[in-house]
Parts: structure tokens; C-alpha cells; sequence
């Protein structure tokens, strides 16, 4: 019978000493495996029995998507040891409290990943965020991949659910239809983690290392509204070293609220209408209104 010490020994070609569950509120779960020489190595899988087509490519994505972002010069993610359909091995992480220094090399090296740049926006392949499937057909104008890989789809899903009403479906539409205008002086697509939520943010003494990406072309104001949604410790001194070194173009606190219309989005289709009335005050913001 499979285990998953043994799927893991196998992928690494080393042995392996234990495994102990860290949890996990998917369908995958997360370890932390122990090799026979003390080695400690992150581990994200799926039960063999899952169904595969639902999460095909799931793993093999994530572990190119922190490839590609280790590529920058900000190199803020963990090593990619292994994957296959079913799992994927990563570099521990040993997290330390997070500092106001931290913070600072942080947010410079979160310039320097995003000014890495991408040749498009979205993605040579369709990704996830969370356990849901993401658009990543590459584009060439920004407003009209966000508006219609990024908004779209998640509200049609909210909807469908019921999370979201059709009173409140016409005023997320409405930035959909005002995104060119709302969106500000065009900028080349950057190299953007695209879940950059506080809990992806894994605080080291010198700075900070980045998981769970979805990892495409984008605007490099969603990393940066997204780290403020669920509020991330010393977060006006990681920005104000951000924008030191990459100054953010005028107007970009009006524009917070657009780029996180999409991770909220997200949200009120995982989790339903408790996300709600933050999404619809979101969408209000976004207009202006």
C-alpha cells in the first residue's frame, strides 16, 4: 500500500524518517517530512483516492509558478525539491517573528521580483487559487484580463451559489465595464505571486519567504492591495520600501479596493455570503461611489 513516506522517498531518492501532519483546510493536506538525516522538507498532497481530473496539474503548477518567480532577483520563495499529480516537496521554512526590518527587505524584494517583468499577462498555463480553477490565457491589455479572467468567472460562480444577489451581481458590472477607466496609466505586466494574502507571507530574519503563488503576468497593485486585505504585520514600512524602490504610480490608494474585488470574489464562492458585504463595499469603493 502507498504511504506518503514512501511517495516522498521516492520522488527524493531518499529516505525518510517521519511524517507529521500539519493540517490543511482542502482537499490536499500539508507535512512536514523529516529525512533520515535530520533534513526537514515541506510537504503539500492529495489522498491517492482523490479524484484527479478536479486537480489535475494543481501541484506541477505550483511548483513551476515558484520557479518562475525564483528566477527574480527578489527570489522570495522556497526551494522546489519535487512533485508529481499527487504531491509536491518543498524546502522547510522555519519562520521567525516578523520585524519592521523584515519588513523592509521585504518590500524590496518584492520590487524587484515584480519589475522581473512577464511576457504577457496571465500565464503559459491555466493555474488555481485555492482549490479554484484560474484563467490564465495570456492577454496583452490589463483591464480586459482582470475584468474577464478575474472578475468575471468568480462572480458568475458567487452568483450561482447564491453568496451573491443579482442586485449585487449589477454592481460588480459595473466595474467590469468601467475597469479601463478605474484601472489607471497602463503598465507592463509584472512578475506577481497573484495570492499574496498575509498568510502566504512566511517572515525570515532578513526578509520573508512567499508560498502558495498564483503565479502569472499581472499588475504588480493586486501583490500589494492583497497584503493589505487580511493586514500583514509592518505593512506601510514593507510598502513605503517597495515604493522606494519602485515607485507606485500616482493615484494607487484609489485603486486598492479594484484589486482586491478579485480575492474577495474568491472568497464569497469558497466561503459564501460571510465575505459578502466586504466584497460589495469593495465594489462601491472601486467606483468611487
Amino acid at each position: 500500500m502507498d504511504t506518503l513516506d514512501a511517495r516522498v522517498a521516492g520522488l527524493t531518492g531518499r529516505e525518510v524518517a517521519r511524517v507529521v501532519s500539519l493540517g490543511g483546510s482542502h482537499a490536499w493536506k500539508q507535512y512536514r517530512a523529516e529525512l533520515a538525516d535530520g533534513v526537514p522538507l515541506f510537504v503539500k498532497a492529495l489522498p491517492e483516492t482523490a479524484a484527479g481530473d478536479e486537480f489535475t496539474g494543481m501541484f506541477q503548477q505550483e511548483a513551476l509558478g515558484l520557479d518562475w518567480l525564483g528566477r527574480s532577483l527578489g527570489a522570495l520563495v522556497p526551494d522546489v525539491i519535487a512533485w508529481d499529480s499527487h504531491t509536491l516537496v518543498l524546502s522547510w521554512v522555519e519562520e521567525r517573528p516578523p520585524t519592521p526590518q523584515a519588513a523592509e527587505s521585504f518590500g524590496h524584494r518584492l520590487a524587484a521580483m515584480h519589475l522581473a517583468g512577464a511576457d504577457f499577462f496571465g500565464a503559459e498555463r491555466d493555474g488555481f487559487i485555492g482549490p479554484l480553477p484560474l484563467d490564465n490565457t495570456p492577454a496583452t491589455d490589463w483591464s480586459r484580463f482582470y475584468a474577464e479572467q478575474r472578475l468575471a468567472p468568480y462572480l458568475r460562480r458567487a452568483v450561482d451559489r447564491g453568496a451573491l444577489t443579482p442586485v449585487d451581481a449589477r454592481t460588480v458590472e459595473k466595474v467590469i465595464d468601467a475597469v479601463e477607466d478605474l484601472a489607471g496609466a497602463p503598465e507592463p505586466p509584472a512578475r506577481i505571486h497573484g495570492d499574496l494574502w498575509s498568510g502566504n507571507v512566511l517572515w525570515q530574519a532578513d526578509g520573508a519567504v512567499l508560498v502558495d503563488p498564483a503565479a502569472h503576468g499581472g499588475h504588480r497593485e493586486t501583490d500589494l492591495a492583497m497584503l493589505a486585505l487580511f493586514g500583514l504585520p509592518h505593512l506601510d514600512r514593507a510598502r513605503d520600501a517597495y515604493n522606494e524602490a519602485a515607485p507606485l504610480a500616482a493615484g494607487w490608494r484609489e485603486r486598492v479596493a479594484l484589486h482586491q474585488l478579485h480575492p474577495l470574489l474568491v472568497h464569497v464562492c469558497l466561503f459564501g455570503a460571510a465575505y459578502r458585504t466586504t466584497t460589495m463595499e469593495a465594489a462601491r469603493t472601486a467606483l468611487r461611489v
